[in-house]
């Protein structure tokens, strides 16, 4: 499912290890997908090298469908802290 990442700052430290955080609430592995590029969800370095900023569209990708409406659910209602 896609979703464009309207938090002014992008996925910086904080937002990236927020979604860290939620994404390690499944079991089933969960990817970040930014420009054809796949990043694992559940890595805070890899959420990082993504270096996915405010506008970037990206999709989330998983088995569990769950997890997918979770997390694109979570990255909508992202605002800075």
């Amino acid at each position: 499912m896609k979703v464009i990442i309207r938090n002014e700052t992008g996925l910086h430290a904080r937002p990236a290890a927020m979604l860290v955080k939620e994404a390690g609430q499944f079991d089933e592995e969960v990817y970040v997908v930014k420009g054809g590029q796949k990043y694992n969800a559940k890595s805070i370095m890899s959420v990082m090298s993504s270096a996915i900023s405010c506008g970037d569209e990206i999709e989330i990708i998983s088995e569990n469908e769950s997890a997918v409406s979770h997390l694109v659910s979570f990255l909508e209602n992202l605002t800075d802290q």
